[in-house]
C-alpha cells in the first residue's frame, strides 16, 4: 500500500515561489499517476495537476494558468509541486494522491485511493 507524505507548506508573499514535496513509499511507483489537489475550508478538492510517473508527463489545470509545474524523483520516489508567482487566492490545503488511474480519471479527486495528510500553504498579500 501506497503512503504519501507532503512537506514544504508554509507562509509566503504574493509573487514569490515555493515548492512542495510529496514522498511516497510502501512499494513501486511503477504504473501510478500521482496528482496533487488543493482545498479550501466549504468547498471540494480542487485539481492542480498530475503525474504518469512511467514517463514523467504532466497535465496541470488550467486554471493554474502556467504558473505552477509537477516534477518527480523517481529514484527517490519523490514528487514535486514547484509554484511560480502565487496569489492569495492560491492558499489552500494542498494535498497529493495516488493511484493506478486513466488519464480521463485524473481530474477526479474521488478516484484517488492514496492520499497524503495535506500541507497548507498561505499566500499573504
Amino acid at each position: 500500500q501506497v503512503q504519501l507524505v507532503e512537506a514544504g507548506g508554509g507562509l509566503v508573499q504574493t509573487g514569490n515561489s515555493l515548492t512542495l514535496s510529496c514522498a511516497a513509499t510502501g512499494g513501486s511507483l511503477s504504473g501510478y499517476r500521482l496528482g496533487w489537489f488543493r482545498q479550501v475550508p466549504g468547498k471540494d478538492r480542487e485539481f492542480v495537476g498530475a503525474i504518469s510517473w512511467n514517463d514523467r508527463r504532466t497535465y496541470m489545470a488550467d486554471s493554474i494558468e502556467g504558473r505552477f509545474a509537477i516534477s518527480g524523483d523517481k529514484p527517490k520516489n519523490i514528487m514535486y509541486l514547484q509554484m511560480n508567482n502565487v496569489r492569495p487566492e492560491d492558499t489552500a490545503v494542498y494535498s497529493c494522491a495516488a493511484g493506478r488511474l486513466i488519464l480521463s480519471s485524473l481530474r477526479n479527486a474521488a478516484n484517488y485511493p492514496y492520499w497524503g495528510q495535506g500541507t497548507q500553504v498561505t499566500v499573504s498579500s
